[in-house]
């Protein structure tokens, strides 16, 4: 067992992990898409052959959509999902990166990154933000606390503190809710 991993695969089954720009095969402990074949896997969909394209390659490798990496010995780590990522001008920015940066913040309870549309570039990450009961955080503490622990096309761009985060029962982040509350503001330009 191995902390946050999903585990080791099960036997039969194949793994790679994939540059989702390169499609290139990437050694451990890399982050990239989840890409796997073996007995279990689906052949594709019935009259679909497009879509039966779209999610398996001619080897047989189905293209997951998760980002992951498995490290040294084996174990499986999902990161986020590669559609939920940003795209900042040729960079892909995860969200659950700046999410966990967010969340070390002494002010700050629950915090989710979406992507906002920019004219310049393409998409800026935007955070919804809930702060601690008392904390007067502004929107610009929470980019300059972000600002000084990622690399520069990783800053927030946006910020709008709200109430709470909308999740699932199961406690699982409904993005989609907070992608169309964003897309319901005024657009941004750089």
């Amino acid at each position: 067992m191995r902390y946050g991993s999903c585990g080791r695969l099960s036997g039969g089954s194949e793994a790679r992990i994939v540059d989702p720009n390169t499609l290139q095969r990437l050694p451990p402990c890399h982050i990239g898409e989840l890409w796997l074949r073996g007995a279990t896997i689906m052949k594709g969909y019935i009259g679909n052959e497009e879509a039966t394209n779209s999610v398996l390659d001619s080897e047989g490798w189905l293209k997951t959509g998760d980002l992951c990496y498995i490290d040294d010995e084996g174990h499986l780590f999902v990161v986020d999902r590669l559609k939920e990522l940003i795209k900042y001008k040729a960079y892909q920015v995860a969200p659950a990166d700046l999410e966990d940066v967010l969340l070390s913040h002494p002010e700050i309870a629950n915090a989710a990154v979406v992507p906002y549309p920019d004219e310049e570039a393409g998409q800026i990450p935007m955070a919804f933000v809930v702060r601690k009961p008392q904390s007067f955080l502004s929107e610009a503490q929470v980019m300059d606390f972000i600002a000084k622990q990622v690399a520069p096309y990783k800053k927030i761009r946006r910020v709008v503190f709200t109430n709470s985060i909308p999740k699932t029962p199961t406690g699982k982040l409904l993005r989609k809710d907070l992608i169309q509350r964003a897309l319901a503001m005024p657009a941004s330009k750089l």
